[in-house]
């Protein structure tokens, strides 16, 4: 992503007003200090800033749709003489209007890509004088905007990305793309530079310098202005070629400076050089060599502040899913920041990007020029980082309900101009869509629904699906599927309530698959959501990816768990519950089962680290599981051996690493030993027999203070006071007195309406001891309420 010298970040000091306002004018009028009406409408913020942080998981009321305001003085201070003033938004939700002083200066449709506005013209004249930044950002409904409401995420609004003055010359540098085309099988590279220059001149000199991924000088010489555009052409021998094992950057440094100003510009990029393929009916192909791709998937939303994410947490999520060994990324469903992209360069993250035409059919004149405009605007913004192989057209795009006629015919010929115009734009990747039949033949790579063991159909049918797909189109690339899990949901039988699972019925998604009502029998729907389940299904998936050499790559959905106005009664209200880790990162069980096949870096771990209650008879014979990647694991139940399993991904489940041994009632110690690699694994569980009977009373099971903060677990017991571990009904979080509920965060133990998970629930507390008392209540059972 090009950087500029010469930027001042606007990220901080802003006043926010959630809703609307009457007119500019509330927001510029002079106020007193302290004035009142003003201190109501107005509340301190910080970008990056999204309305929804709170109310997208709230399971009380639908997260907010409408206005939000913006504003704060600035003081642009241009170091060139007569230079240009560029205010710039890395991105916000999802239609704007930008004022200067009273003056508006721009109109922008679009959540998710980059704009810019020049607001030269609209600032004093006098150095001294600030002026007053007023942004009117919306995300209301409406059909003829992307994406759809019935999309499976929320649609967010405000200033969720950064937003920075850039001083620029009289005459700048617009765009920079660099195109390097890998030649002779990678001995060489052919780097062509483009760079769109504000105005046609002759005045303009350059100065380019390229330097090698070790910062090594390859290449410093002035270039030629074509008056309105910069070309040079090079080619660079032997290149270090990007992967994701070696993901290797160049960079390119173009100065620009004016004849006759002292002062000049430096614009900044880097580049890989790569090339890659898909076979016919085939696997893909990274730099000549063959590569499974094995992907997730990212949506950008987080607890506790939606799509507001700062920089460190965006890098914590990026590495998190690169140390569990993935190589391939799918962006879901729209472009993301800027920060993604360089950490998927960095990283080493082949990558998957799309425009936001996301269900409900085809709009109007204005709903397609749109969507064009962030097809063209995603390209040219993202044009030169080397992770991106596949410019997505759209999602699920054979979904009806925004408009009263569903016309494939009009669909198929929209999507060919999508497809179209994406080659034109970028003649050196490919295109891809994911689930929409009737226009499979379009793009260059196409994505069926293949969801087998969640929505349809049983796990086992996985492998014959997916090759039956990889027949019937050119070139097949697997993204979406997976299963939901409520973290710290656990079960001794995680098949139970599956008898009517029916198979040979397909394994895509249909109609109302996903609705936890009515249909046929489907573990989504009839499943207890255990992280047992999602285990097996994840294990076996990535069992059968190993057996298909056809097979180009794959990427479960998704990464992480996240906000959804479509899912009210999961589990967790308002969360598809379908990452590997929590909303706030807290990694399930899965995790490391992907981790196991993934990672090259030696990991153990022993399933149930939050199964901290199993259940049976006394002298019963139980099975344990080890997620590992090492060649051998021993294990031990309090301290004896049960032996050396070695691992075997045929040997379903956990690759072999199982082992079984009878249990007596009490407190049990497991640790796992990994042969030849210096790493282990412990954890603690109490087993307990398996006589409860209903339930009766909710009690307080442990209760945590550290300064203001209070952790809170409870659990559900019956009469004889045994804990009813098979409980899973909903508990409610409420708090009265002096202190905040640490609810809204969209996780297991951050809600106030959530399923409990084998008869316990958690949730966190900030205040002062003897200040607050905390109810918690279900149905049928009576409340408790705790003096915090």
């Amino acid at each position: 992503m090009l950087e500029i010298e010469n930027t001042t970040d606007l990220n901080e000091n802003w006043d926010f007003h959630k809703g609307d306002l009457g007119g500019i004018w509330e927001s510029i009028r002079p106020v007193q200090a302290g004035d009142p009406e003003d201190s109501l409408l107005w509340e301190h913020a910080s970008l990056p800033h999204c309305f929804n942080g709170a109310d997208s998981v709230n399971s009380r009321v639908p997260y907010y749709q409408g206005y939000g305001w913006y504003r704060k003085d600035i003081h642009p201070v241009n170091p060139f003489p007569n230079g240009r003033v560029i205010l710039h938004f890395e991105g916000a939700g999802q239609v704007s209007e930008v004022y200067i002083d009273d003056r508006k200066v721009a109109f922008h449709k679009g959540g998710y890509d980059e704009w810019s506005v020049d607001i030269t013209d609209f600032l004093s004249r006098e150095e001294q004088a600030p002026v007053r930044l007023s942004i009117r950002c919306s995300n209301a409904r409406d059909l003829q905007i992307i994406p759809s409401n019935l999309s499976d995420f929320n649609i967010y609004g405000g200033l969720y990305r950064k937003v920075k003055l850039i001083y620029q010359p009289s005459i700048y540098v617009e765009s920079l793309i660099l195109t390097p085309r890998v030649i002779e099988k990678g001995e060489a590279a052919e780097l062509t530079l483009s760079a769109d220059l504000s105005q046609s001149t002759d005045r303009v000199k350059a100065v380019l310098e390229i330097r090698d991924p070790h910062g090594r000088c390859l290449i410093s010489e002035p270039l030629e202005s074509l008056r309105d555009k910069i070309q040079f052409k090079t080619i660079l021998k032997k290149p270090e070629l990007w992967s994701p094992e070696n993901p290797n950057l160049y960079s390119c440094l173009l100065t620009i400076s004016l004849e006759g100003e002292p002062k000049s510009q430096v614009y900044k990029d880097l580049f890989g050089c790569r090339y890659y393929s898909f076979e016919k009916h085939g696997p893909f192909f990274l730099n000549g060599r063959r590569l499974l791709l094995k992907g997730t998937h990212r949506h950008e939303d987080h607890a506790g502040m939606a799509a507001a994410m700062p920089d460190h947490l965006i890098e914590k999520e990026m590495k998190m899913i690169k140390s569990m060994g993935a190589n391939f990324i799918r962006l879901g469903h729209y472009q993301q920041s800027r920060q993604v992209l360089q950490l998927c360069d960095s990283l080493g993250l082949l990558v998957w990007e799309e425009i936001p035409w996301c269900r409900g059919g085809l709009g109007g004149a204005e709903y397609q020029k749109m969507s064009h405009k962030l097809l063209e605007n995603m390209i040219m913004q993202h044009y030169n980082h080397s992770s991106v192989i596949l410019w997505g057209l759209g999602n699920e795009n054979d979904w009806p309900g925004d408009f009263p006629d569903f016309n494939k015919i009009e669909i198929q010929n929209f999507m060919r101009q999508l497809h179209e115009k994406a080659h034109k734009l970028d003649d050196t990747r490919l295109t891809s869509i994911r689930r929409c039949d009737f226009c499979k033949e379009i793009p260059d790579v196409y994505s069926p629904s293949i969801w087998a063991g969640w929505y349809r159909g049983h796990y086992r049918e996985y492998k014959q699906a997916t090759l039956e797909h990889i027949k019937e189109v050119d070139h097949f690339l697997h993204v979406e599927w997976g299963a939901s899990s409520h973290a710290g949901r656990f079960s001794e039988d995680p098949y139970e309530g599956l008898e009517n699972l029916q198979t040979g019925v397909g394994t895509d998604e249909r109609g109302c698959d996903a609705s936890l009502y009515g249909g046929i029998a489907r573990v989504s729907k009839d499943g207890s959501w255990s992280e047992n389940y999602a285990c097996d299904l994840f294990d076996w998936t990535l069992k059968e990816q190993e057996t298909m050499p056809e097979l180009s790559g794959t990427a479960f959905w998704p990464f992480k768990d996240f906000a959804t106005p479509l899912r009210p009664k999961n589990p967790i209200p308002y969360v598809n519950q379908k990452g590997v880790v929590e909303r706030d990162l807290t990694p399930k069980e899965a995790f490391y089962v992907v981790q196991s096949y993934w990672s090259d870096e030696p990991m153990i771990r022993i399933f149930g680290h939050k199964w901290s209650d199993r259940w049976g008879k006394d002298g019963e014979l139980k099975e344990f599981r080890v997620y590992s990647n090492c060649n051998g694991v021993e294990l031990f139940l309090n301290n004896q051996s049960l032996g050396v399993k070695k691992r075997d991904s045929r040997d379903f489940p956990a690759a072999g690493l199982r082992w079984q041994a009878e249990l007596s009632f009490g407190r049990q110690t497991l640790r796992a030993v990994a042969q030849g690699d210096n790493i282990e694994d412990t954890l603690e569980f109490h087993y307990h027999g398996d006589d409860w009977e209903s339930p009766s009373t909710l009690q307080v099971s442990q209760l945590q203070r550290d300064g203001r903060e209070v952790s809170i677990t409870i659990q559900v017991l019956d009469e004889k006071g045994e804990i009813c571990l098979d409980f899973e009904e909903y508990v409610k979080f409420s708090l009265a007195g002096d202190g905040q509920l640490m609810d809204n965060l969209g996780t297991s133990q951050g809600s106030s309406k959530v399923q409990m998970c084998n008869g316990k629930s958690g949730i966190k507390i900030q205040a002062e001891e003897n200040s607050a008392i905390l109810a918690a209540i279900c149905e049928k059972i009576p409340p408790l309420f705790i003096k915090i």
